[in-house]
């Protein structure tokens, strides 16, 4: 089973690479504007920005605030690189006049790199939760960091972060279980 869920995350993550190249960031020969404008359509170009990074896993989490024109990155990555490559690809937004980049570059650890691979299948071979794995980039974004594991981002439903969260504890050698998973509203109108 680990190995079919390897297979489906390699072609949909080579899929997401391909893919890349027909998408356009925005560009405007105009000098970006003083201020950008926080409305949904922007949060979610910042949102696709960061999403369509190279290299963004399921091991890593970037989130964002605005204010004013500065847009301030947090989070945790694996690579040095897509530290760099998320404050690039924010700059390149229309409106966009600073970056403060607070990205959290983890430490390399074979200890962790190992607790990271076996959260993974602890997690998505539950069959409430394997759902999350077929998507490009799943939305629970698994962070370990001296054997402590952080769980962000967004599920379905209440019943599923509880569960991630009793998965990822079972897992021997974690020292910790952190989770700052949200539900979606799935009934909100769409916009």
């Amino acid at each position: 089973m680990t190995t079919k869920y390897l297979l489906i995350a390699s072609g949909l993550t080579l899929s997401l690479l391909l893919s890349r190249g027909t998408i356009h960031r925005q560009s405007s020969s105009n000098p970006k504007s003083s201020k950008v404008e926080v409305s949904e359509p922007f949060s979610h170009a910042l949102r696709h920005q960061l999403l369509m990074l190279p290299y963004y896993s399921v091991f890593d989490s970037i989130d964002f605030s605005i204010s004013g024109n500065t847009v301030t990155l947090t989070g945790q990555v694996l690579r040095p690189t897509l530290k760099a490559d998320a404050e690039a690809a924010v700059k390149s937004l229309e409106g966009v006049g600073n970056v403060v980049n607070k990205i959290e570059v983890l430490p390399r650890s074979a200890t962790d790199d190992e607790l990271r691979r076996d959260v993974y299948r602890a997690i998505f071979e539950d069959p409430e939760l394997a759902k999350y794995a077929v998507q490009p980039v799943p939305s629970i974004h698994i962070i370990v960091k001296n054997r402590a594991v952080t769980l962000a981002g967004k599920v379905d439903k209440e019943t599923d972060i509880a569960l991630a969260s009793k998965e990822a504890a079972k897992v021997q050698n974690v020292a910790g279980v952190q989770n700052l998973l949200t539900a979606r509203n799935i009934n909100a109108p769409v916009k």
